[in-house]
């Protein structure tokens, strides 16, 4: 973990097809308050870390690191015109929350801007 608050604004410029490449770990819904809802869940929790650890080819492996978990971590995402605005508050690394973005939504997400929260 980072260890200081940083604040994330991210970008999805069309949710209802923003998914990742595991059918079984992509975000499956369309509004922007399930997408907040499940990405605070994998940001919090463990459990889509050890979904994604066990479908590896040697899962013991995996770096321990990866699935360092923010039981204080908050999305807040919005609904905007065409496209879903998101913020997210989180004291773990920008390295941990791209991975977890990739498998919800794989890269269909822009980082617009990084500050201390």
């Amino acid at each position: 973990m980072a260890g200081i608050n940083q604040c994330f604004y991210l970008v999805i410029p069309d949710l209802a097809h923003a998914r990742g490449k595991i059918q079984a770990l992509s975000f499956d819904g369309t509004s922007a308050e399930s997408f907040a809802s499940e990405l605070q869940a994998a940001l919090r929790a463990p459990s889509l870390m050890q979904r994604w650890r066990a479908m590896q080819p040697d899962p013991d492996a995996v770096d321990d690191a990866l699935g360092a978990c923010d039981p204080q971590a908050s999305v807040v995402a919005r609904q905007s015109d065409l496209h879903t605005t998101a913020q997210v508050t989180t004291m773990l690394s920008y390295a941990l929350l791209k991975h977890r973005l990739g498998l919800l939504i794989g890269a269909h997400w822009t980082l617009r801007d990084v500050h201390a929260a």
